[in-house]
């Protein structure tokens, strides 16, 4: 994924699906700087996550 995605994900009215290495997660910030990216693991109460925004992948799908 693109920065420029990410942030409009982020920005999004719709819970748009996005993984990191086949866990759904939640961007939660953006670094554009660093092309990174705050994540936690979507569903769980997790800790958070400081990963590369080109690891993050939109599926397609969209929450409900």
């Amino acid at each position: 994924m693109n920065v420029n995605r990410a942030k409009e994900i982020l920005l999004s009215d719709q819970e748009i699906a996005v993984h990191y290495h086949g866990i759904p997660v939640w961007i939660e910030n953006i670094d554009e700087t660093s092309s990174k990216s705050v994540v936690s693991e979507r569903g769980i109460h997790s800790e958070r996550q400081i990963v590369q925004i080109n690891d993050l992948e939109e599926t397609g799908e969209y929450y409900t």
